[in-house]
């Protein structure tokens, strides 16, 4: 009897990755894949005769059938994140189809960095999935370097650990080329989180990048830097209309923290988009329903969440991924608070 057609067999003949055909057969929502990739898997699996079938997998004995999602923010923020149950709701999704449990672990405001280790050492999970990674995480790497299968949602550059995240420079550069299409040159900048953060150096990379191609100078007094919540947003903007000439227009990277920065604006009297034009990060729910309604860079929660708990699951059962790191597609979502036309919405980046 032929051996049973696998996920590689179909990513071979698509020409994509595993990760590509996960989310195509499994119908995952919010992932932006092109039409026709998206027929090439489909084709691929049909000639190959492939039906993914989790109850067939195997899972290796003496596993607790446990993965642990690992969120760097303390309560104070986690609950309040509405990134964050996209995020989970994928991961755990992809978790029951392979038959098996996501056990949440934010980290606590009075623990240290790397209080999340006790469950890998402690044999409480089979793998973890870190979310928001540090560049001074030294017990993450120390993990790593002893085999325990490990996913990063977020990206530590210099280190070989599986990743899967979004391309946050590109993101970041989109919005500011947007801005500066729109006729803005004096831009400035909200981070979304201090620079220890990867994906917050990444963003304030594509930032200074994309005013670079344009030929603007990088001005350090523009950029304020949040911490994830809403007050760092509000604080960060007041800065930034202090300034003796405050921008005309500011690209913040978390929407969490632009909520915060429009409460500043219109605690001032400052009109969006007509006296300060923003633009977002992240597409959180509530994103559109403010007033004006938020233009920002779309983020698959969804899709991320599912990807590293796939992903993290193949390499506890001994796969060995040739795809990471995994990078998903970000858009820009044109609505109000940049001043574009209204028939702009809906722009891809």
């Amino acid at each position: 009897m032929p051996d049973r057609p696998t996920s590689r067999d179909v990513a071979r003949l698509a020409g994509v990755s595993r990760t590509t055909v996960s989310l195509v057969l499994n119908n995952v929502p919010d992932v932006h894949i092109s039409p026709e990739t998206r027929q090439r898997v489909l084709e691929a699996a049909r000639q190959l005769n492939y039906y993914p079938d989790a109850s067939a997998r195997r899972l290796v004995s003496g596993k607790t059938s446990t993965i642990a999602l690992v969120w760097h923010r303390g309560p104070d923020r986690t609950y309040r994140d509405a990134f964050l149950p996209g995020l989970l709701q994928g991961a755990t999704h992809a978790a029951r189809r392979y038959g098996y449990y996501v056990l949440f672990r934010p980290i606590e405001s009075d623990e240290p960095d790397d209080a999340w280790v006790e469950l890998a050492r402690g044999r409480h999970t089979d793998g973890l999935i870190l979310s928001g990674p540090r560049s001074d995480d030294t017990a993450l790497l120390d993990l790593h370097r002893e085999g325990f299968p490990l996913v990063l949602h977020g990206q530590l550059p210099g280190a070989d650990i599986p990743s899967v995240d979004v391309d946050n420079e590109r993101g970041a550069m989109i919005a500011v080329r947007h801005l500066l299409a729109l006729g803005h040159r004096r831009i400035g900048m909200v981070t979304n989180a201090p620079l220890a953060y990867t994906a917050s150096r990444q963003r304030l990379e594509g930032y200074r990048r994309a005013l670079e191609e344009a030929g603007i100078p990088f001005d350090e007094a523009l950029v304020r830097y949040g911490n994830f919540d809403e007050e760092s947003g509000r604080q960060a903007m007041e800065a930034l209309l202090a300034l003796a000439e405050p921008p005309t227009a500011v690209f913040v990277a978390s929407d969490m923290v632009a909520i915060g920065a429009l409460r500043a604006l219109r605690e001032q009297g400052r009109r969006v988009p007509e006296d300060m034009a923003v633009v977002g990060f992240d597409d959180i729910a509530t994103s559109r329903y403010l007033i004006p309604a938020l233009t920002t860079v779309h983020v698959p929660a969804f899709g991320l969440g599912w990807s590293a708990a796939e992903l993290l699951i193949r390499i506890i059962e001994g796969d060995t991924p040739n795809e990471t790191p995994v990078r998903l597609e970000t858009e820009l979502v044109v609505r109000e608070s940049c001043g574009a036309r209204s028939g702009d919405a809906g722009k891809r980046g």
